[in-house]
């Protein structure tokens, strides 16, 4: 613990923060019940967001994953911790988080080894309620998650709480340098991190986190499910007809436009159009529609074993409106165009693709996923295109990647599972 945390300009700035949260009560409630309306999980088990739960793990280790990639890289860890015979308590904000745990958790859940949950608003009572009830061993919260009635929380309850597979993009970094600086003063506040490279390093010890160990990057030691695989190569040569193909993963709100018309100047090609949001499946579709594309929605094309119900679908785009099958949508194509990287908030993960041996293609905006991205694009099996027009001419007229540059890549930084789960004792006694 550090010893002067928190500063009184830190103390000052939580009672605001406090009285600013309980104003705001009834616009957060009113928030998830606008979701709810294209979501229900939103608005499903409310009480779990004020600390009340049914069930009860004895002393589980707490992973708290807010949305879908935070859960996706902590799935690795977490098949790790339950074959070292913990049980694990998962909480989420999203639905898109909580789903994932429960699709990929579905028989632990049964045998009562995992337990995923909502996470508790930021109420110093409703964390006080969590952490009674469950009384978790340690707290890892994934990727960067910064909740100051958590830390707080955490702290007063004596709970270990660490980042985990943690970076601190520098875009980040130097905007916590400027103002207050207060979301910096709080990572001081955790009992540690799991860091991803020296560099994560070096900027988590400048804003005074303690006990650091570099670990790498969880979603390399991802498991990939075989069937997926299996399904892929089956539909493949119905869907692509020999064509080159393309995957367009985790499109978020604000490029759809830019990527239907490269997929509209592009002739004898395939694609499949992954949207990371699943409330966004029909408004893709109706811009698909108005495009003139010829497509057809996962959801109509194939049933729920991957098979296709149609065996010659004359389609050159397949939108995938669903969540959990981002392999099977991996394993239709030749290369990967990675969502995210033409908006300012940045791209999203790229191990998947590499991990199927997938070049791997980026936008601009890579602060997000500044390490492996940088890494990959220095040894070529990423390509950052800077707009519009560089990725028509990626998609037209592809770098050369080969399978052996992805494999020494893969190679290089996996086993951040088994760098994790040596750290955590050391953590602990620290």
């Amino acid at each position: 613990m550090q010893p002067n945390f928190p500063s009184l300009k830190l103390r000052v700035a939580l009672v605001l923060y406090s009285v600013l949260l309980w104003v705001l009560l009834p616009v957060v409630l009113l928030y998830l019940r606008r979701r709810g309306r294209k979501d229900p999980l939103y608005a499903q088990k409310l009480a779990e967001r004020f600390g009340r739960y049914g069930v009860q793990l004895q002393n589980p280790v707490w992973v708290h994953a807010v949305s879908l990639g935070e859960m996706r890289s902590a799935t690795p860890l977490i098949r790790a911790l339950l074959a070292q015979g913990e049980t694990v308590v998962t909480t989420h904000f999203t639905p898109a988080g909580r789903r994932e745990a429960e699709r990929e958790f579905a028989k632990e859940m049964a045998a009562g080894t995992v337990q995923p949950v909502w996470v508790p608003f930021e109420y110093g009572f409703a964390y006080r309620r969590f952490l009674k009830h469950f009384a978790p061993k340690y707290g890892l919260v994934m990727e960067i998650e910064i909740w100051p009635r958590m830390i707080m929380a955490c702290r007063k309850h004596d709970t270990p709480l660490f980042m985990c597979n943690a970076q601190y993009p520098a875009k980040s970094f130097e905007k916590d340098q400027q103002g207050l600086g207060l979301r910096a003063a709080l990572i001081a506040g955790f009992t540690g991190g799991f860091v991803k490279s020296q560099g994560q390093q070096d900027r988590f010890a400048a804003v005074g986190m303690p006990n650091i160990h570099i670990t790498g990057e969880l979603r390399f030691d991802q498991p990939i499910p075989q069937a997926h695989l299996t399904a892929a190569a089956t539909c493949r040569k119905a869907l692509t007809k020999g064509r080159p193909s393309f995957t367009l993963t985790s499109v978020v709100e604000g490029e759809d436009a830019l990527y239907i018309d490269i997929i509209c100047q592009t002739t004898d090609v395939f694609f499949t159009y992954v949207p990371r949001a699943p409330e966004r499946f029909g408004e893709v579709a109706e811009m698909m529609t108005a495009a003139g594309l010829r497509f057809a929605r996962r959801s109509d094309l194939l049933d729920s074993n991957l098979h296709l119900t149609d065996p010659a679908p004359d389609i050159d785009v397949l939108l995938g409106d669903s969540m959990g099958e981002m392999y099977f949508y991996l394993g239709l194509c030749d290369r990967a165009i990675v969502g995210g990287g033409f908006v300012p908030k940045g791209a999203h993960n790229i191990i998947e693709p590499l991990a199927l041996k997938k070049p791997v293609v980026v936008g601009p905006h890579i602060w997000t996923i500044e390490y492996p991205a940088t890494e990959a694009i220095a040894t070529g099996v990423c390509q950052l295109v800077p707009d519009a027009a560089a990725l028509l001419a990626e998609v037209q007229s592809p770098t050369d990647v080969s399978n052996a540059q992805i494999t020494a890549f893969y190679d290089d930084h996996a086993g951040g599972v088994a760098r994790t789960l040596a750290a955590i004792p050391i953590a602990l006694q620290a």
